[in-house]
């Protein structure tokens, strides 16, 4: 009687007559028809506090499993006086697949009681709601969790409880959960190497709750929460920002308040370190959690994080409590943007380059996984017949397949810096070589942080305009003199590269601190050079995150880079390309040079920097290659 007289108040408030439902069959109208539909169904915490969910299930007795997901985003039904069906489409398709598709706010979003903390609400929420949903009447007990960026990166942390109505996880685009993974210390995509991604400033500044924000009172019931829902989402409309320019403002800590944006968690966050104690105190997963939960890991080649999310599938597959687990891990990696796996086309275009037909049966994969471990059938064979490693490879533009990442096949082979000391521009004199150079040499250029190298497409996401992601041709960029270009000679023979690619280089500087990048790119015989991954490392973190040692004047340091990721068939006749250079803005902050803080800095430092090769130097970039 309860669940009838709610749905017939959310009819009434959509003011929807039977005539017009008739006629035009709206999705809401669909779902009607085979769900139940519960809205703004208030779950209790063991605090106290509630989250909003709304639950849509199968109608009839038969008990069903639960595809989870929870989001800091707005799924209200409506906003701005309009109907919004995404939410509702993702629910008509699992409820017709014969699940309870349950959507949730996390704590102290929009109708979510109690207070956001981006990755800092407590890790008993998730537990909570498992117990909640695993014990209603219409539940089978078994729980699945779906999800992309937001609502992925909860997931491996929430695992780590190991409720045991937790049978699956399919997480996609998760970097913003990883926190410390081996070498790994991005803590959420705060961090590569030491410096700071950009990205949350952009994000936050329309994410993050003002605490003078208005919130709806404590306690509010179901119904009025119904009729709240057609005219307030608590969703502003935040005046847009030019991030080209907004994040060139210095100092960083200021900003979101430089663009009259909330306040909130930024301010905070910008001053941690990245072994700070902060990181370690609610929803990133380490390293040192445990896991056990079969898992199918969705990557993508132009993400922020693609480095650091193999990584934990391997360290799942490896580290796992049961060999059940160890042994049901999968992994997709894709040559698309954040969360753009199912906009691949037959022609997929990733910033200029063209990687070929870069579609995949996502939906039938995912059904499969869950029809598996939720209800304990997979009726096609379709996860019996997957490989452990589903991969893209660029160039070639084709799926493959491995048991294990890097692919068995692939044999790191170092290819050493070389030149005359003129390595400035792609017009100088730099190469990459196939033997050790004797000679010892250092090519030498300046780094202003008032005038840093442009982020020019790349691995990333969530900068608003201030980069556009995926692979441009960067042959432009290198005319300037503080880029470093190293180039091999044409390819006698075509040569894929696939798995981790780690990089060596000595530097010396005559400041405190300062930043190292790098960026791997496949350069056409016409002379085009599209990047395939980049990465960063701020140099005061070389012996270690957890403590900062500055540089002495002239003295050469071996910097270990971050590891960076990728899939690229290299033809016949292209050339495989380094770029060298302090700054990759905006992807990551300036480094200004000074060994301060640098977010609370207006003021920096130029700096000379040199890249050390040849005789006990031997810079080189060790890259996986696998000859077809």
């Amino acid at each position: 009687m309860r669940s009838k007289l709610i749905l017939f108040s959310f009819w009434f408030f959509l003011g929807l007559s039977p005539l017009v439902i008739a006629q035009e069959k709206p999705v809401l109208v669909q779902l009607d028809e085979i769900a139940i539909i519960d809205q703004k169904v208030m779950m209790p915490m063991r605090d106290g506090t509630r989250l909003a969910t709304d639950i849509y299930r199968p109608k009839g007795d038969a008990k069903v499993p639960v595809v989870f997901s929870r989001t800091p985003y707005n799924f209200n039904t409506f906003g701005n006086g309009e109907m919004n069906e995404r939410t509702l489409q993702t629910a008509l398709s699992w409820v017709k697949k014969g699940y309870a598709y349950v959507v949730q706010n996390e704590r102290g979003r929009f109708f979510s009681e109690g207070n956001w903390d981006i990755l800092g609400t407590p890790l008993t929420d998730s537990y909570d709601a498992f117990e909640w949903m695993s014990t209603q009447q219409w539940s089978n007990g078994k729980i699945g969790l779906l999800g992309c960026s937001s609502t992925a990166e909860w997931q491996m942390a929430a695992a780590s409880l190991q409720h045991p109505a937790l049978g699956a996880m399919v997480p996609q685009g998760y970097g913003a959960g990883v926190g410390r993974i081996g070498d790994y210390f991005e803590q959420g995509n705060w961090y590569r190497g030491g410096a700071g991604q950009m990205l949350f400033t952009a994000w936050l500044y329309s994410t993050q709750h003002d605490p003078m924000a208005p919130r709806l009172q404590p306690g509010i019931g179901q119904e009025d929460l119904l009729r709240l829902q057609r005219f307030y989402d608590m969703a502003p409309e935040y005046p847009r920002v030019d991030w080209k320019e907004g994040l060139a403002h210095l100092p960083v800590q200021d900003i979101i308040k430089n663009a009259k944006g909330p306040m909130g968690i930024y301010e905070e966050m910008i001053t941690r370190t990245p072994n700070s104690a902060r990181w370690y105190q609610g929803g990133l997963y380490h390293d040192d959690m445990p896991f056990n939960t079969p898992s199918m890991w969705f990557v993508s080649w132009y993400d922020v994080s693609s480095s650091p999310n193999i990584a934990l599938y391997n360290h799942a597959r490896q580290n796992a409590i049961s060999q059940m687990a160890r042994d049901n891990q999968y992994l997709v990696i894709a040559p698309v943007l954040h969360c753009a796996y199912t906009r691949a086309t037959e022609n997929t275009v990733v910033g200029e380059r063209s990687v070929g037909d870069a579609r995949w049966n996502y939906d039938e994969v995912i059904t499969a996984w869950f029809d598996l471990w939720l209800k304990g059938k997979d009726q096609s064979g379709t996860i019996a017949q997957l490989p452990k490693v589903t991969y893209y490879t660029m160039g070639i533009n084709k799926w493959q397949s491995s048991e294990v990442w890097p692919p068995k096949e692939a044999v790191m082979t170092p290819f050493f810096l070389d030149s005359q000391g003129k390595a400035n521009t792609r017009n100088g004199d730099g190469k990459l070589v196939s033997k050790a150079p004797r000679a010892e040499t250092k090519d030498t250029f300046k780094y202003d942080p008032m005038n840093p190298v442009n982020s020019y497409g790349g691995n990333v996401c969530c900068t608003g305009n201030a980069v556009q992601g995926g692979s441009f041709d960067q042959s432009e960029m290198e005319l300037r003199d503080d880029i470093l270009v190293y180039t091999s000679e044409p390819l006698a023979e075509g040569v894929e590269v696939s798995g981790f690619i780690e990089s060596y280089l000595y530097l010396s500087s005559d400041v405190l601190d300062t930043d190292v990048t790098i960026k791997l790119i496949d350069v056409y015989p016409d002379g085009k050079a599209y990047n395939l991954d980049e990465t960063i490392q701020r140099v005061r973190y070389r012996e270690g995150y957890d403590k900062e040692v500055m540089m002495e004047n002239g003295k050469v340091y071996e910097i270990k880079m971050t590891p960076m990721s990728t899939s690229n068939y290299f033809e016949k006749g292209h050339q495989i390309r380094i770029e060298i250079t302090s700054s990759n803005f905006p992807r990551f902050d300036r480094n200004m040079n000074t060994g301060g803080n640098n977010y609370d800095e207006t003021e920096g430092k130029i700096a000379t920097n040199s890249i050390h090769h040849g005789g006990k130097f031997q810079s080189r970039i060790v890259l996986p290659l696998i000859k077809k």
